[in-house]
This record gives C-alpha cells, structure tokens and sequence, in this order.
C-alpha cells in the first residue's frame, strides 16, 4: 500500500466554521459563511470536506458557532454519507460550553482544546487543520506527506501571490529549503520568495500536525492567561520563532487541469463572492466543477430539469454563456452571463446579466437586474430594476465597492413599506 494512502488512513480533518464573514454583510445575516451557496448546488464548506474526502481522509470533525443551523442542516443532509463500520466519521461540533458555563469556542486553537477528547477517539498520528470558507481544490496527501517527511513541528499550507498584493495576508519568509524565517501579519513591505523577488508566500490558513505535538501544544496554550488562543495569533508565530515551521506550497498539491492555474479564492466579500461566481459562467472557467475525478460533493436536492418556455420577439426563454439548476423555469426571460441556483422561477419580459440568483428566488415581470447578488427565497417585485443607476439603488439595497446590489427581501419590505 503507498505510503500517501496510509498517511491519510491515519489522518483526520478539523474544519473551522464558526466564523461569520460580516464581510459578505447581508449574506451572513442568517447563516454563517461556510454555508453560503456557492457555484449553482454548492456550499462554500462543500469544497473544504470534498478536498479531505477526495484526499483520503475519512475522519472529519467540523466545529461551528455563529448561526450554525443552515451549515449544521446541510451537512446532515449531504454529508451523511459516512459509515462507522468503515472507521469513518464525520462529526459536526458546535460551541456547547463544554469547559464550563462560560467558554465558548474563544478562538481557532480552543475550538480543537475543547474537543481534544473527540480527536483522542479518531486514534490519529496526523491532524489537518482546515478553514471552511475558501474555495479550491488541493490533494491534502500531498502536504500531510511533506509534513511527515520533513521532521516539522508544523507545515503551513501557502500561496504564491505577486508580492504587491502580499499585503492583505499573513506572509511567510522562508528560505532555499522551505523553512519558514518569519512569520508576518499583514506587512508593508512583504518578503519575496527566495526565487522571485516579484512573488511572496501567503498563509492559506491550513496546518499541519502530528497530534501528539499539537496535543500538548493546545494543552499549554489553554493555561496561557496572555494568549488569545489563536493559531495565527498564538500558536504558529511562537513555532515559526523556534524554527520548526515549514511551508507548503499550494502549487504543489493543487488539483486542475495540465497547464491551468493554481485555482484559490476568498469569497469574503460581495465584490469576490459574485465576481467568483460569475467567472464559472467563461467559456473555461479555471475552477473546473466537471471534475469526475475530484468531484465536489454537497446535497443535491431532487430537482426537475431546467425549462425554458416562450419563443416570441423580446418574449424569449433563453439564457447565454450562463450556468442554470435544476428546477429552474426560464419564462419568457433572457438570462446572460448569470449563475442561477436551484429553483428560480423568472416571468415574462424578464432580462438577468451578470447576476448570481440564489435559490428559490422569483424574478417578476418587466425586472431588469444587472451585476446583482439576489439572496434566497426573494421575490423580485414586477418592473423593478437593479444594477443601473447606483445612487437609487443605494436608497434601498447594498452596493458595493465595485458596484455590485446585493439584494435581500428585507430590502425589498423596508422599501414597499417606505413607497
């Protein structure tokens, strides 16, 4: 048997999605940002759990905090897939004050204290720490390799970025080797890479550890009255100091196809979350979602095809250069370069480009939404218009930095009400 496969066999996942993202400002109002649609069926946790799963890794552990039913919801639903019997498991955590009657989950590091029981039962050698909010797909056997052969305390997963974007992350000096010099919280003037003094190595917020360190290092931690109980903040710059931190390069482990990019996006706020949306509608997107070999699994809900209806002048069913779900009806509207989810309806004389519609939205008559995020279960009254003139669509919706509404139904009932 490879020595990757056995790794992964004695491998577990603890994914951190307790974060709400206040970033993606209305979006977050009800659900956390680990469970915001994504890409059409998906989840924004859904990439996280298929890496580990597509990985190798069948242990998985899941903490959540903020408004954690939609995110809890939807792993009972899709992710129920896992059988015991096969020594697999998939176990959602949520804050529960299991220390005492105050503690919650008081950062990243006390989310796996609290639960260091539960990973004592996976009776695992190695531990991936995951955030859920990002979207990519990497082969975690490829770094939980690195990691073992390399004799660190800790392998940190980075990103190649051009070095005057470095700034908006957390970037690693490293030297010839891929020992980490210096860890750095958002610098100024961010260190290059050894090979290119164009590029610098951002964190990706994925660890690596033997357990049995981690164990004790979390243990310690928890009795550091001065500590934050961070693994950013705490933990990695005191291991990084030491010189025992490794990092992992993205590049390396990244699954896409021959010649395509290293694929990775933070989705944090409305401008990146539709902007990443939309790019799935290119002729080749570099996010390949028609992937049979790293397939990206979520719950699918059972869904008629998609219909299109009515094929008269300026009465069309049809959308271009777009992605449409299942259960979707098309009637009478145009739908360009747009992303609709599961079960949007759409009327007559309707006309949608460049807008990424969640599910279960109703778009009436004569609406004209353009460069727009619709939330779930709207109802787009008839002959509203989004997308076109920013100062009024500022009055009654969220617009963003680079113009794009975002629009929920509690936008739309302050603005009925105020009419």
């Amino acid at each position: 048997m490879p020595q990757t496969r056995r790794l992964t066999n004695r491998s577990m996942a603890f994914v951190l999605a307790g974060g709400r993202g206040s970033r993606l400002r209305e979006l977050t109002d009800r659900r956390v940002k680990p469970a915001v649609y994504f890409g059409g069926k998906s989840r924004i946790i859904d990439f996280a759990l298929s890496n580990a799963m597509n990985s190798g890794i069948r242990k998985i552990a899941i903490a959540t905090q903020y408004k954690a039913h939609s995110l809890i919801r939807h792993l009972q639903r899709g992710w129920t897939f896992f059988r015991a019997e096969r020594n697999e498991f998939l176990d959602i955590l949520p804050a529960s004050q299991r220390m005492d009657d105050e503690s919650w989950y008081r950062g990243t590091a006390d989310a796996v204290t609290q639960n260091i029981d539960i990973v004592d039962s996976y009776d695992v050698d190695f531990i991936i720490i995951l955030a859920g909010d990002h979207i990519y797909k990497m082969d975690y056997e490829v770094m939980i390799r690195e990691h073992a052969e390399s004799g660190a305390d800790v392998t940190i997963g980075c990103l190649t970025v051009p070095r005057e974007e470095a700034s908006a992350f957390g970037v690693m000096a490293v030297d010839a080797t891929g020992k980490i010099t210096s860890f750095l919280e958002k610098p100024k003037d961010p260190p290059p890479t050894p090979e290119n003094p164009d590029l610098s190595l951002a964190s990706m917020g994925i660890y690596v550890f033997s357990w049995p360190f981690l164990r004790q290092l979390l243990q310690h931690d928890a009795n550091d009255p001065n500590s934050s109980h961070d693994f950013g903040h705490d933990l990695i710059p005191a291991i990084v100091a030491r010189g025992a931190a490794r990092a992992h390069r993205f590049d390396d482990s990244c699954v896409r196809a021959p010649g395509a990019p290293a694929y990775w996006r933070d989705v944090g706020t409305v401008d990146a979350y539709w902007q990443a949306n939309i790019d799935l509608t290119n002729f080749i997107p570099e996010l390949n979602l028609w992937d049979h070999e790293w397939p990206i699994w979520t719950y699918s809900e059972m869904t008629p095809p998609a219909k299109f209806i009515h094929d008269e002048v300026g009465r069309r069913g049809s959308a271009v250069s777009s992605m449409v779900s299942g259960g979707c009806i098309i009637s009478g509207t145009e739908v360009r370069n747009s992303l609709l989810f599961t079960q949007v309806h759409t009327n007559s004389f309707a006309t949608l480009d460049h807008a990424v519609v969640l599910p279960y939205v109703t778009v009436n008559r004569h609406a004209r939404l353009r460069r727009a995020v619709i939330d779930r279960g709207v109802v787009i009254p008839e002959g509203l218009i989004v997308g076109e003139d920013p100062v009024e669509d500022a009055k009654w919706f969220r617009v963003s930095e680079k113009g794009i509404t975002l629009v929920t139904q509690d936008m739309l009932d302050r603005r009925a009400a105020s009419l």
